[in-house]
């Protein structure tokens, strides 16, 4: 490999480019997690019975097209919180490894990872706070339906009817979720791939980035939907009386509806997450290959993670 350095600003576009692929096929995924997760709050009735039950009602209801609904804001977010947490994460990865002469350990990639996380959600949190709108628009009565056109559309009646401010509503638990998912995700998946290639039984090469991606998102999804579900639900500002913060969500979804209530909506989230993990990191290896074989003198992909 040759010892020219890669420009930083070339891995925070990676990251941001891997996202957005990613979330263009997982989009509806996504916005039944979000439905999901707030039905039955405040001990109203539940909608959906599990996520098929979920997709059926939502097509049937609101046309196919609905399980788009959001994706110009899932794709702004990617754009700025996925962009700002892979970019931050490789470039402490590959400061550290000059550094120290050494890969770190599971303890400092999580370390990494919860940095990543805290700087890219903060920077990410308007669109967040977006998509969460936009996907659970079509779950209100028509009357009280915002309907936002695109996130742009979106930003500005916030920004106009309710503060630049409120752009930043349930920043807190977006930041306490994206610290807890990227200490899991990152981590966990720099752990599994240098275990899998030390383990012999794998080498550099799309099956190994498969195989240590769906161990990170299985890991990543038991260790962060209740956050998750409690970020979702902090964003939900119809509700009557709104939550007062993150603890408050899980303690009131604790008592209506149980402790296995904080991972409602599992294999949806699951199965919005692990492809989107798997998708994020082969895409994030293959642009970082490409690169380094074509402007670095050298092969092979080399992310940083």
């Amino acid at each position: 490999m040759s010892e020219k350095k890669k420009p930083v600003y070339i891995q925070y576009m990676f990251g941001g480019l891997s996202g957005i692929g990613a979330t263009c096929v997982v989009q509806p995924l996504d916005l039944v997690k979000t439905r999901m997760q707030i039905s039955g709050m405040g001990g109203a009735a539940k909608e959906y019975n599990n996520t098929f039950d979920a997709i059926g009602k939502i097509i049937k209801r609101e046309g196919a097209l609905s399980l788009y609904k959001g994706l110009s804001a899932a794709i702004m977010r990617q754009a700025t919180y996925t962009t700002t947490r892979l970019g931050v994460y490789t470039s402490l990865n590959d400061s550290y490894k000059s550094k120290m002469n050494k890969a770190p350990n599971l303890l400092e990639s999580m370390g990494m990872g919860m940095t990543a996380g805290a700087v890219g959600s903060f920077v990410g949190n308007p669109c967040e706070l977006i998509l969460i709108r936009m996907t659970a628009d079509g779950r209100l009565p028509v009357a009280e339906r915002r309907n936002y056109t695109n996130f742009f559309n979106a930003f500005f009646r916030i920004a106009r009817e309710e503060g630049v401010v409120a752009l930043w509503r349930g920043c807190i638990p977006t930041m306490g979720r994206a610290m807890v998912v990227n200490a899991a995700q990152l981590a966990s998946y720099s752990q599994a791939k240098s275990y899998l290639v030390n383990s012999g039984y794998f080498k550099e090469g799309i099956g190994l980035h498969f195989t240590a991606s769906m161990f990170s998102g299985l890991i990543t999804t038991a260790a962060s939907l209740p956050v998750d579900i409690a970020k979702t639900s902090e964003g939900c500002p119809w509700r009557v009386p709104p939550y007062k913060n993150t603890f408050d969500v899980i303690l009131q979804v604790v008592r209506h509806e149980g402790v296995f209530a904080l991972w409602k909506g599992f294999t949806a989230y699951y199965a919005r997450l692990g492809p989107h993990t798997v998708l994020t990191f082969i895409l994030l290896e293959q642009l970082n290959g490409a690169y380094n074989k074509h402007f670095m003198g050298g092969a092979g992909p080399k992310s940083g993670l």
